[in-house]
């Protein structure tokens, strides 16, 4: 079996399913939780097949807005806690794969280098 370096389609449903991704998939894996995009995938993935499954709420008879209330009542707490829990099973996800887990705060710690050096520059002198 050749090294590839994006996964198959049931590669990418066990992923989905949390299954492990061979180690020559690593730089993908590293896109897929920490590159450009990672949050909307994420919550994509948590939010929206829970959201197709509560569509079933519009069956019930009776005023639009009663299956509309449902299923925000739902989707609303689902949203909440799937962005609360992200940075942890993003962190999960990248150690699973034998990835640095401290990858996920990457963004935020380049974005500090850079107030901290802009500060450094306009002020001549470190914090």
């Amino acid at each position: 079996m050749s090294d590839r370096s994006h996964p198959t389609f049931t590669q990418y449903i066990g992923y989905l399913f949390g299954r492990t991704l061979p180690p020559s998939m690593q730089s993908w894996v590293r896109r897929d939780l920490v590159g450009p995009g990672a949050t909307a995938r994420y919550l994509a993935r948590f939010v929206l097949p829970s959201f197709l499954l509560l569509l079933l709420f519009l069956l019930i008879p009776g005023p639009i807005w009663i299956p509309l209330a449902m299923i925000a009542l739902l989707v609303v707490p689902l949203a909440y806690f799937a962005i609360a829990l992200m940075n942890i099973y993003r962190r999960h996800r990248l150690q699973l794969h034998g990835l640095d887990p401290d990858l996920v705060g990457e963004r935020a710690q380049r974005r500090a280098d850079r107030v901290r050096d802009d500060y450094e520059r306009r002020h001549g002198r470190s914090l």
